[in-house]
Formats: structure tokens, C-alpha cells, sequence
């Protein structure tokens, strides 16, 4: 049965649809509500209902002996009498009443005329009880069975539900998004122009496919977006469902992939014969090595399901034919694990790559999620660019929406420059923390966050310092931020070896001042010495020369790749040890000498950071004058 689509916001049949949707599940909704009062109503009028019967018109009534009844009534105290079966109700004149028990078969007439009194002359009534009776019979035959109907009623409804759910498994669960509705557009993508650039020719295959068969193109079969993440992926793919005007089928991965083996297989299945069906369409799937690695490496063999649901994407994307104008549009941030046939020529067509955005493309974002919101007169968009080198679109996203968080906190009328630069610090560091520190602890943190900065302003090649601050935030007890004033390509061995020196900045400074070290220093130290094993096992930039010492990547059949342990000889593990060291040394050794010359500079920093706890780079090049860019005499790279 071909799927129905959602109808166009806005158009009568759909404004119809909706309608009467709501009606029926008023009327689904009014119908439950119906049988479940009804349940109740039976269970009060077959099982409550006779006693509530049986006991009306009784008020409380004191308990007197049969004895003590029967005199009352010959001294003619009593206005009214009541025999309910081995009970007597009894009315006195003064309005009191009271109540006696007889024996259950006894007569009352024989109790009176046993008594000297004639029955005729005492004015008493029986209350008939036949109708209670009747009910409590009918109650206990009916609610046994009322209670096993219920049963039975609830027991099939569940074994409907399972059954439905069974014929259901295997049907696709992608989000469908009729045509119309994808308000997203390019004009709400910045960053990835030249992605954009190589899906605006899908877009125009789908919106004008005529001018293509007229010259024998075909549609791209698919197009596969990577990129790391936060970048704009999925938007992306959104973005040109909108541009083009088509249904758009949304789904993870992930979605596909179920304990029995075959059911991500008919969800495939289904998908692209609803997509087929609605065509001109797009899928999109989203994290896509989730179920197309390369196929060989599963603990099942070739009989798992993320492969037969692989298998099955294969031979779907290669059932296409020309005339049925969908395209497949997947992402990954992993793409060097999908599958080679996945890749090939015929299946995505494409491979969109998508990077971190430049300062142009930072700017254009900013000014899109910008949109909305209250933002001061003084905000220097070009410097928030410049500060927020390696972030990501969804970044610059969480950046801006924080700085709102921020200012409606303090119950700001605007958003202003401040907030945005602490919206920046914590989106890469972590919210700032209010630890209860020593004094002493404070002091070593200054001195120790003065060094790197003082040590990163005296070397050439390192960008400016943007702030200092003893203030605690993530792991650590302060931090120093360097941002790259541009973006850069490539690197140098001398701007290495100087961000080595300055990582060992917070080390010489200690060891300068307190004589001593801290373990303050331990994940600076793990960071040069990561670096600099880069320099001399990858880059080549030692004297070993131009060598990769590096673990192996071989390349084998069918392009599957196979990482080997590095095969290099224990003297030359050794040369990789010394040469790693004489880097680590060199620069430490200049961290100390650059320190030692600016002693009292080390010291005004560090004495304006336990005041004012964070200086800004205007403040901090107050303090240590502008940075210049001559090499010190006695830095030897």
C-alpha cells in the first residue's frame, strides 16, 4: 500500500486532514474514557449497589434486649414498628429509635401472642428484602463473569498490539518531511561555501532534471558530506531539501540496526520504495559508518546484521535508474571507515568535505545566529572572529546562545562584549569555579600562568596573548589563552619549538621564584612532550632526518587498511628518545633564560593577577609593553 505523505502547511486538504485527525482522536480518546466509566459503573451497581440497597433508610439506633422491646410495646411507648427479617426497628413516640434481635426463622406474631399481646392490635410492618436478594444473586453470577470478560478483553487487545508491532518491525522509521515543509535554505548555511557550491548542482538536477536528460547527464545517485563534527553536516542536507522543494526522508544510522538479523535490511528496503514513490526526493543518513564500515571485520562474519543491512543499502542505491530522481545524501565524521564499495562511482557520486570555518566563514555564522537576539552597540564582530579560531559552527552557536544565558542573568537589557568572551572561555574551558585555595596556592598559580604568558610574549612566532587568569575552571587552576591571530596551513619547526617553550613557560617560572616544582605542570608537560615526538616521528624535524617512524598503514586488498605496531630497531628508539629530549631540553632551557632576563616583569604580572585575578591583552601588554618581533640573541632553534 503506497505511504500517504503529510500535506503542505497551509493547504485545505491538509487543514482538513488535521481536522479530522483531531476529531477521531477526541472520539478515541471520548470512546476510552466511555468503556472505563462503564467498567466502573457495573462493578458499583452489581457489587456495591445491593448493599447500598440493603442499607437504606437505616440511621443508627440503640441496641435494647428482645425482652425490653416487647414490654415498650405493651406499654404502648412505641409508634412504629420494623421486622427486617431477624431485626426489629423499633419508633418511640418521643422520636428515639432503637433496635432488637430475634432468632432468624422466629415469627414475630408468635413472639407478640406469646407475650398476652394480639398481633392484630400491635401496628408493625415487614420490610421486603426480595429485591436485594434478586440483585446480590444476579451480582454473583454476573460479576464473575463481567470480571473474566474484562480479562480476556485486556489479554486479546495485547496480543492485537504485539501482532501489529510484529508486521511493523521491519518498516522504516525515517522522519518524513512533505515538500514545503524544509524551511531551511542556504541563505542559513555559512561557512562551507564550497560545499554549498557542489550541492547546488544537485539542487537544480532536482528542480530541473528536463535540461540534464536533454544532454544525456544523470542525476547523482548520492553525495557523501564529511567533516568533523559541528560543522554544519546535517544543516547542510536540510538546507538543500529546502532549496529544492522535495519530500526529504530523515534517519540515523543507527535506526537501521536491530537484534534480529534482516530487519535493518526491510527497513532499507522500505525506505528508498517510499522515497522511489515520492520522487523527486532526498534521504538523508545521518552518521552513516554507523552501519557502512568495511564489511569482513564483524564477530559474525558475513552474516551480521550492520552487513546485511550494508549489503541491502548497495544494491538499493544500484537499483536506480535514471528516472527516479532521489538523491542520497549521508554524513560521517569517520569517513576513512566506510566500506569501498560504499565509495565508489555510481553509488555517492560526490564526497563533499567540509572543514572548519575561516575567519570569513566564522563571521557569516555569527552574524546568522546573531538573528534574534539583543546585542550592544559595541560589539566588534571581526575581533569575536578573530578570537574564536578552531571553532566550530555549532560552537559559535553555543558561544552566542550562552552570552544571552549570561546577560539575562544579571539582567542585562543588552548583550554585551564581555559576554560574549566569557561565553567564549566556557565554551572551551569550562564554567568558571570559585575554589577555596591557600594563599600560597594562589601565588605559585600566578607566578606559574605569568611564565607562560611573559614566555609566549618575548618569542617572535607565537601569536599575542589574549587573557591570564588564576580563575579555576575544568581541571584546571588557570589558564592562559593564546588563539592564533590567523589560520594557518602549515606549520614551522621554529613555531613548534616555540610553542614547546611556552607550554615549559609555567615550569621555569616556578623553578625560578619557589625554587622548587609543583605538579601544576604535569599536562603542559605531556603536551611538549607529545609535540615534540611529533617533530621527530612524523614531521621529520630532527636530525634523523626525513624518516616516518611512525606506526605502518598498509593498504591491502579490497582497500582495507591494516595498522602495524612501529618497526623501527632499539638503537633507533633510542636516537627517537635522545632527539625528542634535546627538543624538550632546548626549549626549556630558553623558557628559564627568557624568565631569568625578565625577572621583574614576572613579578608585576604576577602580583596584578592575585589583585585583579584575569588581565586582558590590553592590560597585560600595559604591564609588559607591545610584543616585537626580533628573535632573542640567545634562542637557538
Amino acid at each position: 500500500m503506497k505511504p500517504r505523505l503529510p500535506k503542505a502547511k497551509g493547504s485545505p486538504r491538509a487543514n482538513g486532514d488535521a481536522r479530522r485527525g483531531e476529531a477521531g482522536k477526541k472520539f478515541e480518546l471520548k470512546m476510552h474514557l466511555n468503556m472505563r466509566n462503564v467498567l466502573i459503573a457495573l462493578l458499583i451497581i452489581f457489587f456495591i449497589g445491593p448493599f447500598l440497597f440493603s442499607l437504606s433508610g437505616r440511621r443508627p439506633a440503640e441496641e435494647v434486649a428482645l425482652s425490653a422491646a416487647i414490654s415498650d410495646i405493651k406499654d404502648k411507648k412505641v409508634s412504629d414498628v420494623k421486622v427486617d427479617q431477624d431485626r426489629i426497628l423499633l419508633t418511640y413516640k418521643d422520636g428515639k429509635m432503637k433496635t432488637a434481635f430475634k432468632e432468624q426463622n422466629a415469627s414475630f406474631a408468635e413472639l407478640l401472642k406469646n407475650a398476652g399481646l394480639e398481633p392484630n392490635a400491635v401496628s408493625y410492618s415487614i420490610v421486603d428484602q426480595s429485591l436485594s436478594k434478586v440483585w446480590l444473586d444476579i451480582a454473583g453470577i454476573a460479576l464473575p463473569l463481567a470480571l473474566m470478560a474484562l480479562f480476556f478483553f485486556f489479554i486479546f487487545r495485547q496480543a492485537r498490539g504485539a501482532q501489529d508491532t510484529l508486521f511493523t518491525f521491519g518498516q522504516s522509521r525515517a522522519k518524513i518531511f512533505a515538500k514545503g515543509k524544509q524551511s531551511t535554505t542556504f541563505k542559513d548555511v555559512a561557512g562551507v561555501d564550497e560545499a554549498k557550491k557542489e550541492l547546488e548542482e544537485i539542487v537544480d538536477f532536482l528542480k530541473n532534471p528536463g535540461k540534464y536528460r536533454t544532454m544525456g547527464a544523470r542525476t547523482p545517485k548520492g553525495a557523501l558530506l564529511v567533516g568533523p563534527a559541528g560543522v554544519g553536516k546535517t544543516l547542510l542536507a536540510r538546507a538543500v531539501a529546502g532549496e529544492a522543494g522535495v519530500p526529504y526522508f530523515s534517519i540515523a544510522g543507527s535506526e537501521f540496526m536491530e537484534m534480529l538479523v534482516g530487519v535493518g535490511a526491510s527497513r532499507v528496503r522500505d525506505l528508498f520504495n517510499q522515497a522511489k514513490k515520492s520522487s523527486p526526493a532526498i534521504i538523508f543518513i545521518d552518521e552513516i559508518d554507523a552501519i557502512g564500515r568495511q564489511r569482513g571485520f564483524g564477530m559474525a562474519g558475513g552474516h551480521d546484521e550492520r552487513e546485511q543491512t550494508l549489503n541491502q543499502i548497495l544494491v538499493e542505491m544500484d537499483g536506480f535508474t535514471p528516472s527516479d530522481n532521489v538523491v542520497v545524501l549521508a554524513a560521517t565524521n569517520r569517513g576513512d571507515l566506510l566500506d569501498p564499495a560504499l565509495l565508489r562511482p555510481g553509488r555517492f557520486d560526490r564526497r563533499v568535505v567540509l572543514d572548519m570555518p575561516d575567519k570569513e566563514g566564522r563571521l557569516a555564522i555569527l552574524h546568522i545566529h546573531a538573528r534574534g537576539k539583543k546585542f550592544g552597540e559595541n560589539i566588534n564582530w571581526g575581533r569575536v572572529a578573530e578570537r574564536t579560531v578552531g571553532f566550530s559552527g555549532a560552537d559559535l552557536e553555543n558561544m552566542l546562545n550562552e552570552s544571552a544565558i549570561l546577560a539575562a542573568r544579571d539582567n542585562k537589557k543588552e548583550i554585551s562584549m564581555l559576554d560574549i568572551e566569557e561565553a567564549a572561555t566556557k565554551v572551551k574551558l569550562g564554567p568558571a569555579k570559585k575554589r577555596l585555595q591557600s594563599e600560597e596556592d594562589k601565588r605559585i598559580t600566578a607566578y606559574h600562568e605569568a611564565g607562560h604568558g611573559i614566555v609566549t610574549h618575548k618569542l617572535p612566532h607565537m601569536d599575542p596573548v589574549h587573557r591570564i587568569s588564576i580563575v579555576a575552571r575544568g581541571m584546571s587552576l588557570g589558564h592562559t589563552l593564546i588563539p592564533p591571530a590567523a589560520d594557518r596551513s602549515h606549520e614551522t619547526k621554529s613555531h613548534l619549538i616555540e610553542q614547546i617553550t611556552a607550554m615549559l613557560g609555567g615550569r621555569a617560572a616556578e623553578e625560578l621564584i619557589f625554587n622548587e616544582m609543583t605538579t601544576g605542570a604535569s599536562n603542559d608537560i605531556e603536551a611538549a612532550t607529545r609535540l615534540a615526538r611529533h617533530m621527530v616521528i612524523d614531521f621529520g624535524m630532527s636530525e634523523l632526518g626525513p624518516i616516518d617512524l611512525g606506526p605502518q598503514v598498509d593498504y591491502g586488498e579490497f582497500g582495507r587498511s591494516w595498522v602495524e605496531p612501529t618497526q623501527v630497531s632499539q638503537s633507533m628508539q633510542e636516537r627517537i628518545d635522545s632527539e625528542t629530549k634535546k627538543i624538550i631540553d632546548l626549549s626549556y632551557k630558553n623558557a628559564k633564560l627568557i624568565l631569568a632576563k625578565s625577572k621583574k616583569t614576572l613579578d608585576k604580572v604576577a602580583q596584578a593577577l592575585l589583585v585583579r585575578e584575569t588581565l586582558e591583552r590590553d592590560d597585560f601588554e600595559k604591564l609588559v609593553g607591545a610584543k616585537t618581533q626580533v628573535l632573542p640573541a640567545f634562542i637557538k632553534a
